[in-house]
């Protein structure tokens, strides 16, 4: 059995319904945090099901969604295989001999679960597809919501694409038709009811206050937590409810210099600074993995005023037991939930009211149902805001509303406080209204007048060597082959970007320049193109970092 729809989600699903036929659309499902996508998703599986037909359905990451693969399980009980890395050999034969035998009707797992033998495909559903993690960061750079739609295409399968904020080029096909949009624009409340399934009512968005960090600075204010978050977070813990507390960025400092000499401590083999985590007292790169004691005397200078400057995850965490010491935290990034098992494992602490706060970096803000959340801070909006990535604004914009969207989950209702330097940027601004249109608007108009996607497509051209100067050589050589071929094939509209240092200079030893080329169709010039060793091509690169 089902459980009844709100008419928001009767609407979606009566056109959904009706256009599972040949040749399927692309559905962009857009619904608010809790709005009932996942109902949807399981009605279409149901749907193509009886048909005789077979779904996938990817998420980001497996280990990140264990309540979300369970509500498949229970509606399609002994019909659904998990697939994904963690397994072992024998259980992922296992799993693509069912699946190829036609005994698997509904596969869920990452971006690897597109490519199972799956020989009645209906329905691929992509959920959270704005997520940067389907696309591969190694050779080949695929981006899996694209495979899945091609894939779709040949095989004649429906596509949902879900998401609460929805990559901006998604958003703009669907705008141009070449998506059908549909929306969930309100949150939907369960209340447990004497039936099998709970009554189901409408609830406000979590109001969000976003604090000038300028303004507790001239109040005299140096701590982590502004005023405001500071009275919050005592008040969820004396109502007894929890609190999620969000940055991201992990460690205790995130930068160490001598304040005799200036000098900046940083990775010897990739010359980005260098993290302090103080669990066990060591420097960690967090691009290579390398790590190290502290020095006590400067490595320049041999100074001994060595200060440790900015906060990560630790550092929140440490402050949030000086302050609250009776509150039980719980930390949740990559450093302390490295196995996938572990995620789980902490997911089951935290829902259990095994701890009061979740202290935590982008984990955090995955669709996880916590009906005792009834606070969210985000100690610091601004750590991706500035960089120099055109998707800056979108990822910054995502990540506020995903992890805005943890609060007020339940009748105890709920707030989020945002503390930023910079109030007044747009993508901050929307995320407290929870307006998506009102940023793409002005994301849109940005890309425009940038020349960024989606008007133009972007092929990233990385060269890396040991000899800088021959890395920097070697690029300046590139772009004059580029130009050459340009020229010689009549393409004005392609323009290139560069050459220049990566964002990252240098990793593991080796110096990294690149080129971008820009235009409607890069593979017209990329095919004429052959690229020597050392080099490595990415079209539609999610960053630029």
């Amino acid at each position: 059995l089902s459980p009844a729809l709100t008419s928001d989600q009767a609407i979606v699903w009566n056109k959904i319904k009706g256009d599972l036929t040949s040749p399927p659309p692309v559905f962009l499902l857009h619904g608010v945090t809790g709005s009932g996508k996942t109902e949807i998703y399981l009605r279409a599986l149901a749907e193509v099901l009886a048909r005789g037909r077979q779904g996938i359905v990817l998420v980001p990451e497996i280990s990140l969604t264990p309540q979300t693969v369970r509500r498949f399980t229970a509606r399609f009980p002994g019909r659904v295989a998990v697939y994904h890395s963690a397994l072992s050999g024998s259980e992922r034969y296992d799993v693509w001999r069912r699946v190829r035998e036609g005994r698997v009707d509904i596969v869920i797992g990452p971006r690897s679960a597109l490519f199972l033998p799956l020989p009645r495909l209906g329905l691929i559903v992509v959920d959270k597809e704005h997520s940067t993690s389907y696309k591969q960061p190694r050779a080949p750079y695929y981006h899996a919501r694209d495979t899945a739609i091609k894939l779709g295409e040949l095989a004649g399968a429906a596509i949902i694409l879900g998401s609460a904020t929805p990559d901006i080029t998604s958003y703009r096909r669907a705008q141009e038709g070449r998506y059908k949009l549909l929306r969930l624009p309100r949150r939907i409340m369960a209340h447990q009811g004497d039936s099998q399934f709970p009554k189901i009512t409408y609830a406000e968005m979590p109001p969000v206050k976003v604090v000038d960090l300028r303004d507790e600075l001239r109040a005299g204010n140096r701590s982590i937590f502004s005023r405001a978050l500071y009275r919050a977070l005592a008040e969820t813990l004396n109502q007894n409810q929890q609190a999620i507390l969000f940055l991201n960025r992990r460690g205790a400092a995130t930068f160490i210099n001598c304040r005799d000499c200036g000098y900046l401590l940083k990775c010897a083999r990739c010359d980005v600074p260098l993290t302090y985590h103080s669990h066990d007292d060591t420097l960690v790169c967090h691009h290579c993995g390398r790590s190290s004691s502290p020095p006590e005397r400067c490595p320049k200078c041999g100074g001994q005023h060595i200060r440790y400057f900015g906060i990560g995850t630790q550092g929140v965490e440490a402050a949030v037991r000086k302050h609250f010491p009776a509150a039980r935290v719980l930390r949740w990034d990559s450093d302390t939930a490295g196995a996938r098992s572990a995620h789980q494992k902490f997911l089951q602490v935290f829902v259990n009211h095994q701890a009061d706060v979740l202290v935590g970096t982008q984990m955090v803000a995955q669709g996880l149902d916590l009906p005792l959340v009834t606070l969210v801070g985000v100690v610091a909006a601004d750590t991706a805001l500035h960089l120099p990535d055109f998707v800056a604004a979108e990822r910054t914009f995502q990540l506020l509303t995903q992890v805005a969207g943890r609060a007020g989950q339940s009748s105890l209702g709920g707030q989020v406080i945002v503390q930023t330097y910079v109030p007044e940027t747009y993508a901050l601004q929307h995320a407290a209204r929870h307006d998506y249109e009102g940023f793409y608007e002005q994301e849109i108009a940005f890309r425009y007048q940038a020349g960024y996607p989606p008007f133009y497509r972007l092929a990233r051209l990385l060269y890396s060597n040991s000899d800088p100067a021959r890395c920097q050589a070697q690029s300046q050589e590139m772009r004059h082959r580029l130009e050459k071929q340009i020229a010689r094939l009549g393409l004005p509209e392609v323009s290139l970007i560069g050459p220049g240092p990566c964002f990252v200079t240098r990793k593991r030893g080796r110096y990294r320049w690149q080129i971008l080329v820009r235009a409607a169709r890069p593979q017209d010039l990329l095919r004429y193109v052959t690229l020597p060793p050392g080099w490595q091509v990415e079209v539609d690169p999610v960053s630029l970092l």
